[in-house]
This record gives structure tokens, C-alpha cells and sequence, in this order.
């Protein structure tokens, strides 16, 4: 295919050259009506690209098939068989793999350390979760992905399950044996979902982990707003094989998306794949080689350690590292990633990624260039200059990896869903939880409707709050009070 083409950037110029004349939403008219202030921030240039997809971008017939080639060319560049954009991001796209491997009432292997996209769509589909417990990493109160004996055994003890579901790259860059992984479901010939909204890139260069499609999975789901050029809310969902219908996945996608897309976020998805077919292994070569002169930067800054593959990668842990997630332990420091990321956007203007009770993270993309490199460096070694007046006597309690396990007694639906209450947080252990309790960034949740609560589960969301955890889902997000099953 010829991948210089752009269809959907290559439509709006047409539509700009053809002076087209919209009595169609959206009701700005291409920035006419406007306020100015807004457009002295926004700039012309997004409300005059900002049209329809149908009697805009294309005719009312969509004749022009503009999205339709697009998708096809974005299949094309990564080795798919068929492509689905979004514009309500990986959130939309894993939920509408979801739908189309389980229904309501059916079982689905889930990785436990999914994102709370992941149980809103248990939630939205009463599905009956089987857990697969991540590898945990005791010494570093870190999870990585599952394995595949794990899924194995859980097929065993649930052969009935539709399929199963795993996420990786992981937020802190871990990934997992999709290769083995995607054999055990296909020996039973079930689809294996993969939530790979960190991986947008991994097809892009050989250094990189492997990536989904090319590991056998049947559906794979990548936010190119992460790791790639799109804009935020740019997503895409990859399918191949005979396995699912893409029928039945393009329906799925429908029943949950949006009937007004955004163009804008079309044309960068368009722009994105042209950019990584024709320059991609250009540009990761050097920001991989970036990534390499960062890492041994910072593992030389006072207090802080550079996770790599020896600490993240071998048995036990993680199968691959994707290298331009910048994981530092800053424990040495005596403080919390919360903190130190804090100080860094006030100080410096540098905003940092994930951050836990230990870590900061800093993810690095083709983007990145000497002068945002030096702007990061220079912001950490700082941080560790003045790591004393970010000493805090705030203790996070963290549980033991088996203490963060909680029981599944209820479907999510049903205790999100039915009768509830808000308990003090005091009263809360032994009790089912009714709510999503994530803390965010990353976005795994703690604790899910449905799981009964444990004291170290609460005692570390109340005490992480203290110390500058975000739990955003709550119904209160002081975690003050929880809400639980009312009357069981």
C-alpha cells in the first residue's frame, strides 16, 4: 500500500481548497463563532479543521471511504488484519474487545493489574471476572504481568471462560510472555485480548518488545496519544485471525461510541502512521539511544535508582522491558514519588509521570530532544539537592503483595449497581466494596466493586491519601468513607 497517502489529512485539504460552506454542526462554523479569547489560546487552526466525518470530512454516502482507507493503511503498517480507530481512547476500544470475547453472566480471564477501564467494562457488561494474579515483587511492592502457566491453570479450573484478557506493556514498562500466552488460549480455541495501550510504538522498531500482533493475539488495543503522535483520546484496536468476527467488534465499538468523532483526532491517527512507516525506525533509533544516556544520567544523581532489566526482567518478574519508561526508585530519598512530583512541576515545570509510595517516572518518546532532556535531568538532580525539606513523617502502609488481594463475592455489576451505603473508612473492612478505588496515575485499582475489603487494602488507600495519593474514583476521594453493599 502506498503509505505516503494520508486519507484523512488529504480529505481536509480538499475540504479547505473546496471552500465548502457547513449548515451542519459543529455549530462554530469553522471558528466564526468563536469567542476570540478562546481562539487566542485554541488557534484558528483547530476550530477550521474541526468539521464532520459525514456531509464534512467525506459525503453523505461516505462515498469517499476516507476513514475506511485509513484504517485499512494503519492495518497495513503494523501487520493486522483489520484496524478500528477511536476517539474515545483505550478506555472505549478495550471495552469493545471485551463485549465481543464475553457477555453477561459469562467468565473472562482477567490480568489483575488491568485499568479501571477494565472493570468499567465489567461493570457496563456483567461480565464474570476470573483474576490471574500478576507476579508480585515483594521487595519492590511492584506487579508484574501475569504468566502463562497462570492463565493455563485458570482455564483448567474454568474452561467455560470465553477468552482471557492481559495488559502489557505494564504503566512502569514490564511486559509480559504474550507468545505463551496467546498459545495456551488458542489451544482451546479462545481469543486472547491485549491491552497494549502503552505500545503504540513497539511495532515500529526491532530493539523494542514485541509487539502484540506479532506475539499471536487476537485483538490488541494501543493508545497512540500515549506513546505516539496523537492527540489525547487517539486510539486504535487491531484484530486478526478467525476467532472474532471484526463484524461483531466494529458493533461492539459502535454500541459504545461516540456518533459525532473528532476529525481532529482522525487526522493525527492518519498523520501518526505515515510519520512511523517512513521515519519510525529513524526516530526510535534515537531515542532509544536517548533513553540509554538518560538512564545512566540519573543512576548517577544522589538517591536515586534506575530500574532496568535486571531488576524488572527474568523469572518471577517481567518477560521484557520497554526502555523509554524511565523508572526511578527514589526511596533512598526518604520521601514518596507524590512529593518529589509535586515540587518538580512547582520548581521546574516538569511534569513527571507514574508516581507511587517509591517511584517516579519519567516516559521518554520519539519526541524527546536534547534541550527536554536536559530540562529533566537538571529538575531531578535538583530534587535530590533539596530531598530534605521533602522529608515527611506521612507513612504510606503498604500491605504485603498477598495483603493487596482481595475476594471476589459479588459480580462488579451487582455491587456497583445495587443497594449501597457509605461507611467511615474505619468500619469499612469486611465489607463489599461498591465502588472503583484506584489510586491515579496509573489507573490499576485497589480495590473493585464486588471484593470484599481487607484492613491493610483500606489502611493503605486512607494513609497513601495522607502522604499525596490520588484516588479520584471514590465516591469520596479523601477515602474518608467507602462505599459498600448496603445490607449484606
Amino acid at each position: 500500500m502506498d503509505h505516503s497517502r494520508a486519507p484523512v489529512l488529504e480529505a481536509l485539504q480538499t475540504y479547505h481548497a473546496t471552500a465548502q460552506t457547513p449548515f451542519t454542526p459543529p455549530g462554530h462554523k469553522q471558528g466564526r463563532g468563536a469567542d476570540p479569547r478562546v481562539r487566542d489560546v485554541l488557534g484558528d487552526a483547530v476550530f477550521r479543521s474541526d468539521v464532520l466525518a459525514i456531509s464534512g470530512l467525506d459525503d453523505r454516502s461516505s462515498s469517499g471511504r476516507v476513514l475506511e482507507r485509513a484504517q485499512a493503511l494503519m492495518a497495513d503498517a503494523v501487520g493486522a488484519e483489520h484496524t478500528f480507530f477511536s476517539t474515545c481512547g483505550s478506555s472505549l476500544s478495550v471495552k469493545a474487545a471485551m463485549l465481543a470475547v464475553a457477555g453477561p453472566h459469562e467468565r473472562l480471564l482477567v490480568g489483575r493489574d488491568v485499568h479501571k477501564s477494565v472493570v468499567s467494562g465489567l461493570v457496563l457488561a456483567g461480565i464474570q471476572p476470573i483474576w490471574i494474579d500478576p507476579q508480585w515483587d515483594a521487595e519492590r511492592h511492584l506487579a508484574h504481568p501475569p504468566t502463562a502457566a497462570s492463565f493455563r491453570a485458570a482455564f483448567e479450573e474454568y474452561p467455560d471462560a470465553r477468552g482471557a484478557l492481559v495488559t502489557t506493556p505494564t504503566p512502569y514498562g514490564t511486559c509480559a510472555d504474550l507468545a505463551a500466552i496467546a498459545e495456551v488460549c488458542h489451544e482451546r480455541s479462545r481469543p486472547l485480548i491485549v491491552d497494549e495501550a502503552w505500545g503504540a510504538h513497539l511495532p515500529f522498531h526491532p530493539r523494542l518488545p514485541t509487539w502484540a500482533m506479532d506475539a499471536g493475539a487476537d485483538v490488541c488495543v494501543t493508545s497512540v496519544h500515549k506513546m505516539g503522535s496523537g492527540l489525547e483520546q487517539g486510539s486504535v484496536f487491531h484484530l486478526q485471525g478467525a476467532l472474532i468476527a471484526p463484524e461483531v467488534l466494529r458493533s461492539r465499538a459502535d454500541l459504545l461510541g461516540t456518533t459525532s468523532p473528532s476529525v481532529l483526532v482522525y487526522a493525527a491517527l492518519d498523520g501518526w502512521r505515515r510519520q512511523m512507516v517512513e521515519h519510525g525506525r529513524a526516530l526510535y533509533d534515537e531515542a532509544l539511544t536517548r533513553a540509554e544516556s538518560v538512564r545512566k544520567a540519573i543512576a548517577s544523581i544522589d538517591g536515586m535508582h534506575v530500574h532496568g532489566r535486571q531488576d524488572f526482567c527474568g523469572p518471577g518478574l517481567s518477560n521484557d522491558l520497554d526502555p523509554l519508561q524511565i523508572v526511578i526508585d527514589i526511596s533512598e530519598l526518604a520521601t514518596t514519588g507524590y512529593r518529589i512530583t509535586d515540587w518538580v512541576r512547582e520548581h521546574h515545570g516538569v511534569n513527571l509521570h507514574t508516581a507511587d509510595h517509591r517511584r517516579i517516572n519519567a516516559q521518554l518518546t520519539h519526541a524527546d530532544d536534547r534541550r527536554s532532556e536536559e530540562v529533566l535531568l537538571a529538575a531531578l538532580r535538583d530534587v535530590s539537592a533539596h530531598a530534605d525539606g521533602l522529608r515527611d513523617s506521612a507513612e504510606i502502609a503498604v500491605p504485603d503483595p498477598a495483603g493487596l488481594r482481595l475476594e471476589q463475592v459479588m459480580l462488579p455489576r451487582d455491587a456497583y449497581f445495587g443497594p449501597v451505603e457509605d461507611v467511615p473508612w474505619q468500619r469499612a473492612a469486611g465489607r463489599i466494596g461498591a465502588e472503583v478505588l484506584t489510586p491515579y496515575p496509573p489507573g490499576i485499582p485497589a480495590a473493585l466493586p464486588g471484593e470484599r475489603l481487607s484492613t491493610a487494602v483500606v489502611e493503605y488507600l486512607r494513609s497513601g491519601v495522607e502522604a499525596g495519593m490520588v484516588v479520584p474514583d471514590a465516591a469520596d476521594s479523601d477515602v474518608k468513607t467507602i462505599r459498600v453493599v448496603r445490607g449484606e
